[in-house]
């Protein structure tokens, strides 16, 4: 299977220490010879590893602003967690002014889809209550995350397009519509605060195709607003199309408190994400309409793409939310492209041991073996991020048993002691060693080896 990343690593900055294999909720990151090497069917592109890795190793793929040359109309789509990156920010129509000055020729707001997608998800919801409870599909990296290894909580999934794929369809209509220009000649830029939007992309869930032509970084339009920002007029045109229930997107809770319903759960944070959807499939849950999960703590505004720390700008958000009325976007009979998923979202089965079920077995009852020869310390100084992940490893081919410390500290004791005990051989095969390998030289080297084994502050034993 092939998969497409965001998420690479640079190896000249990696340092080999085991930061990010510890911190990777799905375990797709091995240290082997010195260096980081990421397993790509196991990654979701939550970026857990670029926010943790303190030499700066990893890195997200996106598109640089000099995208925007390669359209004759240019479209942005700015993510409500955008508007939350900015110091006494009381008006949001600064910022989408100062996007047509730095040379874009229209502004969709996401957050104005965004209330879109939660007056379709309330009447989905209300006509579809047998199937609770429904889990958000907005989050690309809980998606991909259900999809390898939650396959009982698939059908869970709401089926309904992410607010930027249908910001997207929306402004490219609204764009055709209004310059008559070719489908090609526009370019819809979405402003991402994450890089598994980017991964969205190239290889969407759910859909044959984005509608989106690029994703450049909050982190690097940031600067660029500034210097437009300065000069914005407040008595220009009000291009503000989204309230509250929008503008919450961009953090932990918004789109539940869009629902307008009270039996919902949020979550933010992989590592959270990950014990809700394990209760989940343990059926801990009752009586829950919906579940919203964000790979990121703090919800979008925690992205590895922003610049403001993220309960900063949760707080910036909520303050610039306050005064908004509910909603500006409304369905009103609207007739939208793509509103729901175009295929069904299918169980890739990548952390399976083996091809078939008695494949498997087999393979689990030599991890068990593995794993009872190996210390249960989960220290990670193998290079994967537990002993399990070790065994699993080496039956899959992909490492050895003397990866362990542990173990290989045996096994240079069992060498040591051979080769101390090689002198024996002169009793047995006579003048063997003096003819072959000179005057007491098994002797000496045996007991230099354990001498330097035992002492290695006193010896050469490096060298060996």
């Amino acid at each position: 299977m092939k998969f497409n990343h965001s998420v690479h690593l640079d190896k000249d900055k990696c340092m080999g220490c085991i930061n990010c294999i510890k911190r990777c909720p799905t375990q797709a990151i091995r240290v082997r010879n010195g260096k980081a090497a990421i397993i790509p069917e196991f990654c979701i592109d939550c970026g857990e590893c670029i926010r943790i890795c303190p030499h700066h190793a990893k890195l997200a793929t996106y598109d640089p602003l000099s995208v925007m040359d390669d359209y004759k109309y240019k479209i942005a789509l700015p993510a409500p967690s955008l508007y939350a990156q900015f110091n006494n920010l009381d008006d949001i129509n600064i910022v989408l002014r100062a996007l047509l000055k730095m040379g874009f020729d229209d502004v969709y707001e996401v957050s104005s889809a965004a209330e879109l997608v939660s007056e379709l998800s309330r009447k989905y919801i209300e006509d579809n209550m047998e199937k609770r409870p429904f889990i958000s599909s907005a989050c690309p990296s809980v998606v991909r995350l259900i999809s390898v290894r939650f396959p009982n909580l698939i059908e869970h999934i709401l089926p309904i397009s992410a607010p930027v794929d249908i910001a997207a369809s929306e402004a490219r209509k609204r764009a055709i519509e209004k310059t008559g220009l070719p489908s090609e000649d526009i370019g819809v830029i979405f402003i991402s605060p994450c890089p598994a939007k980017v991964t969205a992309l190239s290889d969407p869930l759910g859909y044959e195709k984005s509608e989106v032509d690029a994703v450049v970084a909050i982190k690097d339009i940031y600067p660029v607003l500034l210097s437009h920002m300065k000069n914005s007029i407040d008595d220009e045109e009000d291009m503000l199309t989204s309230g509250k229930i929008g503008i919450s997107w961009g953090r932990s809770g918004g789109e539940a408190g869009g629902l307008l319903i009270d039996s919902y759960l949020a979550a933010d944070g992989i590592e959270n994400v990950i014990k809700v959807l394990e209760d989940l499939e343990d059926q801990k849950f009752t009586n829950l309409d919906f579940i919203e999960l964000n790979a990121c703590s703090g919800g979008c505004v925690g992205g590895t793409l922003t610049v403001e720390n993220a309960y900063v700008a949760k707080a910036k958000l909520n303050r610039l939310r306050k005064y908004q009325p509910v909603s500006r976007s409304h369905l009103d009979g609207k007739q939208l492209d793509k509103p729901y998923f175009e295929k069904e979202i299918e169980y890739t089965p990548v952390f399976r041991l083996g091809k078939s079920m008695k494949d498997s077995i087999a393979a689990m009852a030599k991890v068990s073996a593995l794993l009872d020869k190996f210390p249960g310390l989960d220290c990670g100084s193998c290079g994967a991020p537990t002993c399990r992940a070790l065994a699993e490893d080496i039956v899959c081919g992909r490492a050895h048993e003397r990866d362990c410390i542990y173990l290989l500290r045996d096994y240079i004791h069992r060498i040591s002691r051979q080769f101390s005990n090689l002198d024996s051989l002169s009793g047995i095969g006579g003048d063997y060693n003096d003819d072959y390998y000179g005057d007491d030289y098994i002797d000496d080297y045996s007991t230099d080896y354990v001498d330097d084994y035992n002492n290695p502050n006193e010896s050469d034993y490096n060298k060996y």
